[in-house]
């Protein structure tokens, strides 16, 4: 009897570069979280509070956080977001050479799912009135798949009527990337992302930490979705939390090629580099708070270190547990 072989499609197509496994596991759990993401804010904005509110979008960044994980958390650790890739290279979690790959990724990642929300979730809410229109309007003989071309090139438009604009009562710029509110300045905005990310991290730290009190094992998709959402119900007004480098600029790019303009980059007084510089320092400053306040002052190594050192006095013992606490 012949030694029964592993499935065909899996063997030529198996990848054993890490660099590569990492890079597309990371790509693909950052557009899933955004594919659910910007889907959310795109129900919530063309169905004028019909299809859901701000809490769904909460929820929507929320649940797709937790996705992303369980997507790409074994082989990537599903970063998702520059400002935390960024934050573990600066404290050694992560090797300062994969910070290139990780942030490309996670740009694509980005992009892409921008470019499918655009490309499909704008027709969900007029597919069925509108199709309609166009099957009775075209010949008999047209093929289906034209139709559904035609009425997706339509229905992108039916929310602003045709007029793809980054500010004003029908702007539509901002289901992709984040804007601030009319009240926000600069700086007030910058000291927005730099805080809701060191929220972030520092709660992420926090969660990781083997020896506090971390997620339990098995429940850390959910768990880092719940923060996400708790900081979307609680610092989001703002200027829509970003609180990730490439979250924004990807989709931002493909808003100011797909039809929106350089006026992406002008609104705002020129915000577009706050969701970038902000996060980056954020992340740094919640983990190393964490760190400061907490993870430096765990006592079990030193503790265990001195009690296997059988030939100290015990007035030695106590001096070096001084040191250590």
């Amino acid at each position: 009897m012949s030694q029964r072989k592993g499935p065909l499609l899996t063997r030529p197509f198996r990848l054993r570069n890490e660099m590569v496994r990492v890079g597309l596991a990371e790509s693909l759990c950052t557009y899933v979280m955004m594919v659910f993401g910007l889907g959310s804010v795109a129900q919530v904005v063309t169905g004028q509070g019909a299809f859901g509110h701000y809490i769904s979008i909460n929820l929507g960044f929320g649940l797709g956080v937790a996705i992303g994980v369980h997507v790409g958390g074994k082989v990537s650790g599903a970063h998702m977001n520059a400002a935390v890739s960024f934050a573990m290279c600066a404290f050694g979690r992560l090797a300062w050479k994969m910070l290139p790959l990780y942030v490309f990724s996670q740009l694509l990642g980005s992009f892409f799912a921008a470019g499918t929300v655009y490309a499909v979730y704008y027709g969900e809410d007029t597919l069925h009135e509108q199709e309609q229109l166009v099957l009775t309007s075209l010949s008999f003989h047209t093929k289906r798949s034209d139709c559904l071309l035609f009425v997706f090139a339509e229905a992108i438009h039916d929310y602003c009527g045709g007029n793809l604009t980054v500010t004003g009562v029908k702007a539509t710029a901002s289901i992709f990337a984040t804007y601030p509110a009319p009240y926000l300045s600069l700086l007030g905005g910058f000291i927005d992302q730099v805080f809701g990310t060191a929220m972030l991290l520092l709660c992420m730290m926090a969660l990781s930490d083997q020896k506090n009190k971390p997620a339990p094992a098995g429940s850390e998709p959910t768990t880092v979705g719940l923060l996400v959402l708790l900081i979307g119900i609680s610092l989001g007004s703002n200027s829509g939390y970003a609180i990730n480098p490439t979250r924004d600029i990807g989709p931002r790019l493909f808003t100011a090629i797909a039809g929106w303009g350089p006026d992406v980059f002008r609104a705002g007084n020129g915000w577009w580099w706050v969701p970038i510089v902000a996060p980056m320092i954020g992340g740094v400053l919640g983990a190393g708070l964490y760190k400061v306040f907490v993870e430096f002052h765990h006592p079990g190594d030193c503790a265990g270190q001195i009690k296997n050192l059988e030939t100290l006095s015990l007035e030695k013992q106590n001096i070096d547990t001084d040191v250590c606490v």
